[in-house]
C-alpha cells in the first residue's frame, strides 16, 4: 500500500520496523527513540548534524550509524545489513531499546517530564493569575 501522509510514531512502534533511515530532525529522532528503534543517519542541515553526532556516538546515545551524504545503493545496503545482523546494529537496537523504556520512565506519572511538566503549567497558571 502506498499512502501519502502516515503518523510516523506510529509507523516507528510496529514491530516490523527495523532501523530508520533519517535526515535527523528533532521529532524524527525523538519518535525514533520512543519507537525504540535505532537509525541510520542522513543528515543535511541545521539541527540535524548534531542529532546524528548525539545518536552515532556510543557515549551519548549509541542508537545510530551516518551515512556518507554522498551516498550510494551499495552503502545503504551495507549499513542495513550491519544494522539487522551486524554486532554494532543488534548493541544499537539494544541501546534504542534502553533508551525506549527511559522515555516511558519519564513520562509516565512521577516521571522526570511528568513531574516538570506538571511544574511549568503550575507555574504559568499561577503567574498568569496574578
Amino acid at each position: 500500500m502506498i499512502v501519502s501522509w502516515c503518523a510516523q510514531e506510529k509507523v516507528l512502534c510496529h514491530p516490523s520496523v527495523g532501523a530508520f533511515l533519517t535526515h535527523c530532525g528533532w521529532n524524527s529522532m525523538t519518535e525514533t527513540i520512543c519507537g525504540g528503534v535505532p537509525v541510520i543517519c542522513w543528515p543535511f542541515n541545521a539541527d540535524q548534524q548534531t542529532n546524528c553526532y548525539c545518536a552515532c556516538n556510543s557515549s551519548i546515545w549509541g542508537i545510530g550509524m551516518e551515512i556518507n551524504p554522498d551516498v550510494k545503493h551499495d552503502q545503504v545496503s551495507s549499513q542495513i545489513i550491519e544494522m539487522m545482523k551486524g554486532e554494532n546494529g543488534k548493541q544499537m537496537r539494544m541501546k534504542a531499546q534502553e533508551w525506549k523504556q527511559k522515555a516511558e520512565e519519564a513520562t509516565d506519572v512521577g516521571g522526570s517530564a511528568y513531574i516538570n511538566f506538571d511544574m511549568l503549567i503550575k507555574k504559568v497558571l499561577l503567574h498568569s493569575e496574578n
